[in-house]
């Protein structure tokens, strides 16, 4: 299983509503794509104080790295890419992307 965990820093003056929008439409890919497992998402919540600007964040759990690997490049993953990276502070430097496999360490 591989777990796939995104960071956003979302700019402060998008139009309300759009960022719950861009939720849904990852959040409804468990329909489209096959081997994505599991999608969880929202708004941070800490009171650590260590988000280093990042409002949102997102985890999905897919099957396995084949079906992560065709999730990159599927048409509706792409097309949220396009939605979202002008609603990021700095573009792509409004994004972190990691992925992990539980208990893999090299």
């Amino acid at each position: 299983m591989v777990t796939h965990v995104v960071l956003f820093r979302f700019r402060s003056d998008l139009p309300e509503g759009s960022v719950e929008a861009v939720f849904e439409e990852l959040r409804s890919f468990r329909q489209s794509i096959p081997g994505l497992n599991a999608f969880q998402g929202g708004v941070y919540n800490s009171p650590e104080g260590l988000s280093q600007g990042f409002t949102h964040g997102f985890t999905m759990t897919f099957a396995d790295e084949a079906a992560r690997d065709a999730y990159l490049p599927h048409p509706l993953h792409q097309a949220v890419v396009a939605k979202l990276l002008p609603m990021l502070e700095g573009g792509v430097e409004g994004v972190v992307a990691f992925d992990f496999m539980d208990g893999v360490m090299g």
